[in-house]
């Protein structure tokens, strides 16, 4: 008998799981004060998104309300999690590249790929996690056939007549005004409007209407400047921000080309990103570290989706130098093999916290992808750190002449951390006669550039 009971609580249980996952919450498009605004179950939903899946607790705790995916990859876990966390989605479907081999002008391709979608949809429309469909990501980066977007009409029309309780979207690799009236005039079932922009983030606000988009948008991935628009070393290393330099970036770009626009169309946005990925550097874009530590960034985010600081905030890093040069001083940071150099970061804790110092030497990323194309994590060059002591460190320049950046992260005992990193270059060691003359020719070149 006892065993009957708790058969039929069980049976009841996960019937009532069942049918509490399958209740879609309705979201539309709708007005406030004539301003385009998302509706989620009858109550404006602004969103304060990210990115990744990771460490959804930590997004829930900092007064974000959602997250992005890029693919359907494990989508129905992610729901799961999400929902439970009181979190919302916006779906990724990932939408074939032309770079990357798939072909626009294939009729068959393009319709086994609208069958798999219409699959997905109809199996996860109805979890109460979802907020609205991402059509494709960057399809347009490096692409020539522009049927790509008769095949996000078809995709948006499917989830249209399948889906009534979720809008549309696609996300374009910054903006451009030939895209906005591509998708105008091929993709009408596109309700949402997503950009994805790092250094003219400024820009998007306004020339999104005066490129002719005058529907609801947001901004699906933004941070620091992308490695593509910053200064480089004379051997062509970009420059990246500190992670103090880069917390004040997100702050900034929040307050004056976001959340300023919530009036005006804007309707969110994802920060990107909620994890950690080797993307010319380990640490260019993910708002935690390769050990899942929160960075900098997180506590101006912080403030922007809460109001407030938290109580602990990650270490500031003010400098880092080699040889008293920073990473702008080009020819300086040049030197020859087994050369010793010296290394110093200043940084300062904000709750007086005692700091710790982690140190390593990697190469320069040569085997870069581009528009988030997977890299290989680079491993740290062994041997070459001698006497690390607190915030300096004595360098060995590597044998092999190349490129290399010396990394550093400053740890707080709560495991949260600033970092920085400065790019040099090694040429051989004893050079001959003819060598010592071509580095003298090199660095009068690199110093020129």
């Amino acid at each position: 008998m006892i065993y009957l009971r708790h058969l039929l609580l069980f049976l009841f249980g996960f019937t009532f799981f069942n049918q509490v996952e399958a209740q879609a919450i309705k979201v539309e498009l709708g007005k406030e004060n004539g301003n385009d605004i998302l509706v989620r179950g009858g109550k404006p939903y602004y969103v304060k998104g990210a990115g990744g899946h990771t460490q959804m607790d930590v997004l829930v705790e900092m007064g974000g309300n959602s997250i992005r995916t890029w693919s359907a990859a494990d989508a129905r876990k992610v729901l799961n999690e999400a929902h439970e966390k009181g979190l919302t989605v916006m779906v990724g479907l990932w939408v074939g590249h032309e770079r990357h081999g798939f072909d626009y002008d294939n009729v068959e391709a393009i319709s086994k790929q609208l069958a798999h979608f219409t699959t997905i949809v109809n199996e996860l429309k109805d979890h109460p996690a979802i907020l609205l469909w991402g059509i494709g990501n960057e399809v347009d980066l490096f692409y020539s056939n522009t049927q790509v977007w008769d095949a996000i009409q078809d995709i948006a029309a499917m989830i249209h007549r399948v889906d009534p309780n979720h809008p549309t979207s696609t996300v374009t690799a910054g903006l451009d005004s030939l895209e906005v009236a591509l998708i105008k005039e091929k993709a009408p079932d596109i309700d949402i409007y997503c950009v994805n922009t790092y250094g003219d983030i400024g820009n998007v606000p306004e020339n999104i209407r005066k490129f002719g988009w005058q529907g609801p948008y947001m901004i699906t991935e933004w941070g620091p400047n992308g490695h593509w628009e910053v200064a480089k070393t004379p051997w062509g290393a970009p420059l990246e921000q500190t992670s103090e330099e880069k917390a004040i970036s997100y702050d900034n770009r929040y307050k004056d080309y976001i959340e300023k626009y919530k009036d005006k169309g804007s309707l969110g946005s994802y920060v990107f990103l909620w994890g950690q990925k080797q993307e010319t550097t380990e640490t260019w874009y993910g708002l935690f570290d390769a050990k899942g530590r929160p960075t900098r960034a997180l506590d101006q985010l912080q403030r922007n989706w809460k109001g407030s600081l938290p109580e602990n905030q990650a270490p500031i890093v003010k400098s880092l130098t080699l040889n008293g040069s920073d990473a702008k001083g080009g020819d300086k940071l040049v030197f020859t093999a087994d050369q010793k150099i010296q290394a110093e970061v200043i940084a300062e804790d904000v709750n007086g916290d005692k700091l710790d110092f982690e140190w390593a030497i990697l190469p320069e990323a040569t085997n870069t992808g581009s528009g988030g194309d997977a890299e290989a994590a680079l491993q740290s060059i062994p041997g070459k750190l001698k006497r690390a002591s607190g915030n300096t460190a004595e360098v060995i320049v590597p044998e092999t002449e190349g490129g290399y950046r010396l990394f550093v992260k400053v740890v707080d005992p709560s495991g949260k951390i600033g970092y920085a990193n400065i790019p040099f270059y090694s040429y051989p060691s004893s050079p001959d006669a003819e060598q010592r003359e071509w580095i003298k020719w090199k660095k009068q070149e690199m110093s020129n550039n």
